[in-house]
């Protein structure tokens, strides 16, 4: 009898982490939702409701690279693949700006697909700087509200450097978003 008591309290559990999942990042807990669908994600890895919970707000945490598995995943319908198309592009742009920064390779060339998330604004407006020698940092103004600017540079490290943009309404800091 304990016995079928506690498999029903484990299936009712595992039951509610997606909805505590979506509850969550209804309220904006970007980096709980992503703890939890990390540590749920093979008992959940053909739902592609919970994937895309999961993988949304490890992008609003910046935990960008949590989004490769993800992107793998979401093949199935139209808005899985939608949303995989979606973090590819963000997660390349990442990669492709921190080769840019470290290795100063020029961006300028390439034309590439973007999106509306703060890295993607960032990587579009470091491109347009063309070859150039390298800065300590970058402050660039986003096109569409002028009091909006980006402060980019290289957070040095004795293991791994890292993209730093800090986001500025006028000269207050909104966000600061850190990637490896």
């Amino acid at each position: 009898m304990k016995l079928i008591i506690a498999l029903l309290l484990s299936i009712n559990l595992f039951a509610n982490v997606k909805q505590d999942m979506f509850d969550l990042y209804q309220n904006k807990k970007y980096k709980d939702v992503c703890r939890i669908g990390f540590n749920n994600f093979y008992k959940n890895k053909k739902d592609e409701e919970f994937i895309s919970i999961y993988a949304f707000a490890c992008l609003y945490a910046d935990y960008i690279d949590r989004l490769a598995v993800p992107i793998t995943m979401l093949k199935f319908s139209k808005t899985a693949r939608s949303n995989a198309a979606y973090f590819s592009v963000i997660l390349m742009q990442k990669k492709l700006l921190y080769h840019a920064l470290v290795d100063n390779y020029n961006l300028s060339t390439l034309k590439l697909p973007t999106t509306d998330y703060v890295l993607s604004k960032v990587f579009e407006l470091y491109s347009k700087i063309g070859k150039h020698k390298p800065r300590a940092f970058y402050l660039l103004q986003d096109p569409d509200d002028k009091k909006l600017t980006y402060k980019l540079y290289i957070m040095k490290s004795n293991k791994l450097n890292k993209i730093v943009i800090e986001e500025f309404y006028d000269t207050i800091i909104l966000k600061k978003h850190v990637y490896w």
